[in-house]
């Protein structure tokens, strides 16, 4: 829980990930220079506090996880969304086994999503069955620009994503969590595409599409289709540091999606270990909307409630003290907001 002012907030950390990025770890070049585009991003948005040496990116481990979330960080619960990149780490990039070791050993804390790859057919889906009762998933983490063979991208209304999405119905896998946000070197920039979450989110109205990175740098493709579409939801996830290296963009950011899809259907990520919870909870808290950006609403106590935490919950069922919650939302709200909504414009 974060206090300030004199409100609480009740913190979700809707997209982490414990990974492996040695060198031992890395398959081939296509490894070092995805782990050293991570660090990039890392290093050019993080406040320079906040920077870490390279070494320590590489691999972290539970027991900083842990102290970074929950001693440090201000979080209540936290969302595993793991990258597998079988391609190009031994053991994937992301750490099933450490992962959800820690998950198991921490319930009230964390969440683990697995994934799943289309491409491999009818094992894959036996596998995404025993994975489901193995993990107990409730969601999970979808990469589509990752590379399988010859393959470098898969979309989600290719047919045989479409049997996933079923399997995922039939296991009550509800939460759909998807990379559709800015690219990572090797991989192809046009894999991560947002048009394919139209399809599927109209043809599953019965699964959440969390689209991760809200489709950036395809900003208003995403609020055109999640407009429409209520079972589409915007994870901060990369968004969030903008906060600090450009706050007028953030700004224009939030204010978009504020306008389009309402402050019930986004969430808040540090993506860590890309960055740390702390700063960027501290300063989501403190920022305004800037006096001269009159075409977007003011940001409000209770949208900064809903998004730090409020609207995750929702979605994962997670128990909120009745202190910390705010009163149910309507039905989900499609179409943009209104100018009657520029409280002071």
């Amino acid at each position: 829980m974060y206090t300030s002012n004199g409100e609480n907030y009740y913190v979700v950390d809707a997209h982490i990930a414990l990974w492996d990025g040695r060198p031992e770890n890395q398959r081939n070049i296509h490894g070092k220079q995805f782990i050293d585009c991570f660090y990039d991003y890392h290093r050019n948005l993080s406040p320079e506090s906040e920077v870490w040496s390279y070494e320590e990116y590489l691999y972290y481990g539970g027991d900083r996880l842990m102290k970074d979330l929950f001693e440090d960080g201000y979080v209540d619960h936290a969302v595993f969304q793991p990258a597998y990149l079988g391609e190009f780490y031994r053991t994937g990039f992301g750490q099933t086994e450490e992962a959800f070791a820690l998950a198991s050993k921490h319930p009230d804390k964390l969440t683990y999503n697995h994934c799943f790859d289309p491409r491999n057919g009818e094992a894959g889906l036996d596998q995404l069955r025993a994975d489901a009762e193995r993990f107990h998933l409730k969601g999970v983490k979808l990469y589509t620009a990752e590379w399988h063979g010859d393959s470098r991208g898969w979309r989600l209304d290719d047919p045989w994503s479409y049997r996933y999405l079923e399997a995922c119905r039939e296991l009550g896998v509800t939460n759909i969590h998807i990379h559709k946000g800015p690219t990572i070197r090797p991989l192809d920039r046009d894999a991560f595409d947002v048009a394919d979450i139209d399809h599927v989110a109209t043809d599953f109205t019965d699964l959440n599409f969390v689209v991760e990175h809200v489709g950036l740098p395809r900003l208003e493709d995403f609020c055109w289709i999640a407009t429409q579409e209520p079972n589409v939801h915007g994870g901060l996830a990369v968004a969030m540091p903008f906060i600090h290296t450009r706050p007028r963009y953030f700004a224009q950011i939030i204010g978009e999606l504020l306008y389009w899809i309402g402050e019930d259907r986004i969430q808040f990520s540090s993506d860590y270990a890309l960055w740390t919870p702390k700063w960027l909870v501290e300063s989501f808290v403190d920022f305004e909307i800037p006096a001269d950006l009159t075409e977007y609403a003011p940001l409000t106590t209770a949208q900064k409630k809903k998004i730090l935490g409020l609207n995750a919950a929702k979605m994962y069922d997670l128990d909120v003290p009745a202190e910390l919650r705010l009163p149910d939302a309507d039905e989900t709200a499609t179409g943009p907001r209104g100018a009657d909504e520029l409280v002071g414009a």
